[in-house]
Formats: C-alpha cells, sequence, structure tokens
C-alpha cells in the first residue's frame, strides 16, 4: 500500500483524536485498525498519536533579538551617503571614525541609544539594513600605445607581483586614465595615479596632454602632496613612462624605477584597482579636454584625495593559498590609508602626529559636498568643444548634509555616473502628406468620427495612385494628435498644449 504524506497524516490525526477519546473501548479498535492501515503507523504509536493529538507549534517569539528601529536605519542612511556608499564590510570599519568626524563638526547628533546600536552592527546587518535603500538608489577601445625603445626598457627592471614582499611606504605603483570618452583620436586629458603600496595612499592629477617633461612635472607636485618619500615608482611599459626623460629623472632623485611585464596588468594590481574605485568611480568615463577641464579635475582630486586617503577604508591581502584549483585568499581588516600609516612602524613619529592634525581638521561631508561640486563641474565640461562654460551655483553645505538623509531616493547622486540625457528624435523622412494635411484637417473637423482607413480610402480617391496602404499607419499616428488636440480643446477651451510634436 503507498503511503501517504506526513501533511495528510496529521490531517487525520486533527479529524479523528477527537472522536477517538470520546468513543468506547470497541469503538477505538475499530479506529485504531483503520487508521493504522491508512497511516502505517505501530499500534501503540496510532495510540499515543490519537490519544495525544496534535502539539501547538505556535510559540512566543525568540528572545534576544537585537530590533533596529528607524531612527537607527536613518543614521545608517547618512553615514552611508556620507561615505560615498561603500559596501558594509568596509562600512563596518569606518562608522566609528565617521560618526566622530560628523559629531565633531556638527553634521550628526545621536542619541546614546542610537549610537550603541548603529556601532555594534555587524557588517552583514549593515548590508541588510542598507538593502532596500540600494534598490531605490541604484535605479571603448584601448588606450593606443606606441613601442618604447629597446634600450630603455632594458635598462628598466622588471618587478612583478610577487616581488614586493611589504615593502615600506613609499614605494608607488603609477599609471594613466585616459579619459577620451569613446574615442582615442585626438587630445584628451589623462589622470596620473600613483598607489602605495605598503599603505595603499593614492594621488591623482591631471596630465593635459601626454608628455614625458610634462609627466616629470606634475610628478614632482606630487611628491610635495605625500606624507612620505617617493621611494620607488612603478610602472607599466607605457611610451609616457620608458623613456630618458623619465629614467634619468628617477636615477637624479635616487627613485627606483621599476616596470611591469608587457601585457601583464596583475603586476599592477594595486594601481589598477585604484583606477576603477577612484578615478573612474568619481570621474567616469566622459570625454574631457582643453584647461579648463584639467583645471576642474585639479580641484576635484584636491578634495578627493583627502576623502580617499582618511575616509575611504579597503581590503588588503593577508596571504594567498592555492589548493589545486581553488586558490584561498585572506584579507587584512579595512582600513583607511591614514590608519595604516598609523600602525606602521617604519613611519617616522612627525609625520604620524602632522596626519593626525590633519585628520583632526578634516570635515568629511565637506570633503563630499567639494567633490559633488567638482564632479557637476565636469559634467558641464564633458564631451563638448574647449569654450568656456559658467559654472553652476553649487549647494552649500546645509543644504548637501540634508540630501544625505533623502540622497538614495534620488538614485545616482554622483553627477560623473548619470548617464548622458537623449536626443529627442524627430522625423527622419519627408512627410508623405504635407501636401495633403489642410485638406485631411479639414475631413477630420467635418467628420471627426471617421477612422483613418477611411480617410485613407476618400485621400485615394481624390488623389488616384499617389497613396497606398504603406502610409496608412503614418495617417492613424496623425489621427490620434488631432484627436488629443480636440479633446484638449474640449476640455480646456484652447487647442495649445505647448510643446506638442506634429508628428510621432
Amino acid at each position: 500500500m503507498r503511503q501517504v504524506s506526513m501533511t495528510t497524516r496529521n490531517e487525520l490525526i486533527r479529524a479523528i483524536s477527537a472522536r477517538y477519546r470520546q468513543s468506547d473501548r470497541p469503538d477505538k479498535g475499530r479506529i485504531l485498525d483503520e487508521f493504522m492501515a491508512v497511516t502505517g503507523y505501530s499500534r501503540k504509536h496510532a495510540m499515543r498519536a490519537l490519544r495525544q493529538g496534535l502539539p501547538d507549534k505556535t510559540g512566543a517569539a525568540r528572545p534576544g533579538r537585537r530590533i533596529y528601529d528607524d531612527a537607527v536605519h536613518e543614521a545608517l542612511a547618512v553615514i552611508w551617503e556620507a561615505s560615498d556608499r561603500i559596501c558594509g564590510k568596509r562600512l563596518k570599519g569606518l562608522v566609528p571614525v565617521l560618526v566622530g568626524a560628523m559629531e565633531r563638526h556638527g553634521h550628526l547628533q545621536l542619541t546614546s541609544e542610537v549610537r550603541t546600536r548603529l556601532l555594534g552592527m555587524s557588517a552583514a546587518t549593515i548590508d541588510r539594513a542598507l538593502q532596500p535603500i540600494k534598490q531605490q538608489a541604484t535605479g571603448g577601445r584601448q588606450r593606443r600605445r606606441s613601442v618604447p625603445t629597446l634600450a630603455v626598457r632594458r635598462s628598466v627592471p622588471v618587478r612583478t607581483f610577487a616581488d614586493w614582499h611589504d615593502p615600506s611606504p613609499g614605494f608607488m605603483e603609477a599609471d594613466l586614465v585616459a579619459h577620451g570618452g569613446s574615442s582615442a583620436s585626438g587630445s584628451f586629458i589623462q589622470t596620473l595615479v600613483l598607489t602605495d603600496i605598503a599603505s595603499g595612499w593614492t594621488e591623482c592629477a591631471p596630465l593635459l596632454y601626454r608628455e614625458q617633461q610634462l609627466l616629470t612635472e606634475v610628478l614632482s607636485e606630487i611628491r610635495k602632496l605625500l606624507p612620505f618619500a617617493l621611494l620607488g615608482f612603478d610602472t607599466d611599459n607605457d611610451s609616457v613612462f620608458m623613456n630618458e626623460t623619465v629614467r634619468d629623472y628617477c636615477l637624479d632623485q635616487a627613485i627606483v624605477f621599476t616596470r611591469s611585464r608587457p601585457y601583464r596588468k596583475n603586476d599592477q594590481a594595486f594601481v589598477e584597482q585604484k583606477n576603477g574605485a577612484i578615478v573612474r568611480h568619481a570621474v567616469g568615463y566622459r570625454r574631457f579636454e582643453g584647461i579648463p577641464a584639467a583645471a576642474a579635475l585639479a580641484r576635484l582630486y584636491a578634495s578627493l584625495r583627502l576623502f580617499v586617503n582618511f575616509f575611504q577604508p579597503s581590503f588588503k591581502l593577508a596571504e594567498k593559498e592555492r589548493q589545486g584549483a581553488l586558490v584561498r585568499k585572506r584579507y587584512h581588516p579595512p582600513a583607511t590609508p591614514y590608519q595604516r600609516l598609523l600602525d606602521d612602524s617604519r613611519v617616522p613619529a612627525e609625520v604620524k602626529a602632522h596626519l593626525r592634525d590633519v585628520f583632526l581638521s578634516l570635515d568629511p561631508v565637506q570633503l563630499l559636498q567639494q567633490i559633488r561640486t567638482g564632479q557637476a563641474r565636469l559634467v558641464e565640461l564633458a564631451d563638448v568643444p574647449v569654450t568656456p562654460v559658467a559654472p553652476s551655483d553649487p549647494a552649500t553645505l546645509d543644504q548637501f548634509l540634508q540630501g544625505l538623509r533623502t540622497a538614495w531616493k534620488e538614485g545616482e547622486v554622483r553627477p560623473t555616473a548619470r548617464p548622458k540625457p537623449p536626443v529627442p528624435r524627430g522625423r527622419r523622412r519627408p512627410d508623405p502628406l504635407v501636401a495633403v494635411t489642410a485638406h485631411l484637417q479639414d475631413w477630420f473637423k467635418a467628420e471627426p468620427w471617421r477612422t483613418g482607413r477611411e480617410l485613407l480610402e476618400k485621400l485615394q480617391e481624390t488623389y488616384p495612385d499617389q497613396y497606398s496602404e504603406r502610409h496608412l499607419r503614418t495617417l492613424q499616428r496623425r489621427l490620434k494628435i488631432w484627436r488629443r488636440d480636440a479633446a484638449w480643446a474640449m476640455v480646456f477651451g484652447s487647442s495649445d498644449q505647448g510643446s506638442v510634436p506634429a508628428e510621432p
């Protein structure tokens, strides 16, 4: 006999348990026999099940479960926006720092209970709490490279990803990020990116054009901003790096100059990651050219370098183990470049003291507002010829802070990441009804109930061999517009609806 499901057995117990308990001995025996034949239970188990019935599984709520109310969620949304929307694992380590900085500058006032709960949230809880907010908020050709001279390449040693071996702060990887948009033709701005291997400290600077002497001058200006001395300069095989000018500059300044293997981007994994996480994230993929765009990029990077290096935690690989085809990676806890420099015993005490003073003077919300203002200015200068553009009025710091509470409702907040506004598509072919539009309008006003096919048949009778079935759809669209205008005139007394196109 085929066994019944557990659900059916439970339904049988609910149906006959009460009748079983109220029956006499002979009736109980007959009920047991039938119940055992259907369910397959043993006699003792069947007696126990019918005598006791099904237990009530409705219990109280699980004790000890932490509840985060709307106040905690609202504070978390503000913190997430102020961190430039980083993930929960990175945000977990930044919450104490960012809360302290925002409270210190008067941007955030939290009660002790909300502050305790916010600081106690785990990374997984942060991601779960931000999930609905993130859901609502998220509503090219490769750069041309010429082959460097063989003599310079032979004089520059190769350094791979596995050759770093925990260097002291000052050994940096460098790369260029092209801002040519969808075309690599012509002259456009490029960004020089330098990333420290030990701490992840990153500096960016715009290059008006690709030129080796200009690169060394920009590199000298970047060195003035670094909190440590530049000890190593590791680049790819681009000709703007592989030349005698850059090589001799490094020799004169006692900088170790190395290069990666050709076509092995993983040799420069540190700076390649920053190209996307910092430059493309903040600037986007639009085309920028000319002095005004270069100046706007320089102002943006002046605020971005402080925000990234002091308030943006990142992961750093601790070790990697290969087990056959499986690679297991373990990372250090997320930390900002500033925190890594403070924890590094090789950094002098006076450098750490200077970094602490700079950190205490920084306002992360103000820096983020300056970044958004710079991004909005870049959008005005993107994809246009080199002509002066009047800057727009940026929002005040108080207006920007108020917007952090509801910015996630507006979708993408980075101006450089928003898509280009679509260009309205107009008629691309000559209007086939332009010669008879006046006649069609007179017929429509006289008999507005006529369909498009009836008007086409009348048009064919009036103008033989000029209009065929392929004009039916155009006439129907035209008729739809006229009926809409007529309905508007009946309701509002005028057929003027503003900018209504004559043909969809």
